[in-house]
């Protein structure tokens, strides 16, 4: 299936389950992986930016036996309906990171031959460092976005023989991606909902596994 066709699906796909596609953040200059960025505007519905790859899901992820029917993927990520979106605010990485971020995350599958599930988490470089000056976040945590119709976003049929699977990307502290890593994404999860973390990235929110004065 060639990119346009598949790009077309993945609209028409968004905006069946999400909403109307108001920008596109091109990719200029890429290489095989071309990687470009679909912008739903905050609604009344959902009050918040959508940002969702196109392009990822061109070529298969290297899945272990037994999960090929999740070789294909788009990621997402949500930004405060006051987020700065434009050419001009992505010259100060504070406003960027998210974007770059989500742009390194959907090339890192095929550029290490691994796969992204749910449940997975990456970190911001190595050694590990915070994605900007401004915020504490120092990873991403893959999950099933919160949409009305979970099950109909989550898969979209491109032809018999290739399904693409849609997930967000959850920032996240370094004392949780240590916490994911030493207990499992359930109990980070847990961690995550009791102070109500949501899709919507937060870049003020508490962090879910610090400790206190060294007492837990």
């Amino acid at each position: 299936m060639h990119s346009a066709q598949s790009h077309q699906m993945i609209c028409t796909h968004i905006e069946q389950y999400i909403g109307v596609i108001d920008n596109v953040f091109k990719e200029v200059i890429s290489d095989a992986l071309s990687v470009d960025i679909l912008i739903v505007n905050p609604t009344p519905e959902r009050n918040y930016y959508t940002l969702i790859t196109s392009g990822m899901s061109e070529f298969a992820m290297q899945v272990p036996d037994g999960a090929e029917e999740y070789q294909y993927t788009e990621l997402m990520i949500c930004l405060p309906p006051t987020w700065k979106l434009s050419d001009e605010a992505f010259k100060d990485e504070r406003n960027y990171w998210p974007v770059r971020a989500l742009k390194t995350t959907a090339r890192f599958p095929h550029k290490y031959n691994t796969w992204l599930y749910m449940g997975h988490t990456l970190v911001n470089g190595n050694p590990v460092q915070p994605y900007s000056v401004d915020t504490g976040f120092q990873g991403m945590f893959v999950w099933v976005p919160d949409v009305e119709d979970k099950a109909g976003f989550f898969n979209l049929e491109m032809n018999s023989e290739k399904v693409v699977h849609f997930y967000t990307l959850i920032p996240l502290y370094g004392e949780e991606l240590d916490y994911k890593v030493k207990h499992g994404e359930e109990e980070l999860l847990n961690k995550l909902n009791k102070i109500g973390v949501t899709d919507v990235l937060n870049p003020t929110r508490k962090n879910s596994c610090k400790k206190i004065f060294g007492l837990f």
